[in-house]
């Protein structure tokens, strides 16, 4: 079950001003086209019990474009992972093929990293 995300007041917890309107600022940025992303593509095994996991990092719009992304990718490279924070996680070391289809789509991508 997925977790709703709460609106808060960012630590303002009262305030005696009559006229005080407190506006939320929206979280998500507009959803960049595919040519103005810099993404990068690297490796990672720490914090994941030392198994290899793929990260794609530098992702700049909603968060409904960075699942479709992450689902596409995982579908085309044939492992499992998730998309969240604005960054992709595919399982194992699938650098070359998320690269290959990054750059077939039109993204601006490059590997990182050792």
């Amino acid at each position: 079950m997925a977790k709703k995300e709460k609106k808060t007041l960012h630590n303002i917890v009262y305030s005696t001003n009559q006229s005080f309107n407190y506006h939320i600022p929206d979280k998500e940025e507009a959803t960049l086209p595919p040519q103005q992303q810099d993404l990068r593509i690297m490796i990672s095994k720490k914090g994941r019990g030392g198994k290899t996991v793929t990260l794609i990092i530098g992702f700049v719009g909603k968060g409904d474009d960075l699942q479709a992304l992450g689902k596409h990718l995982k579908s085309k490279c044939g492992v499992g992972g998730s998309a969240k924070d604005g960054e992709i996680i595919l399982q194992g070391d699938v650098r070359e093929k998320a690269l290959a289809l990054l750059l077939q789509e039109g993204y601006k991508a490059k590997k990182s990293g050792g």
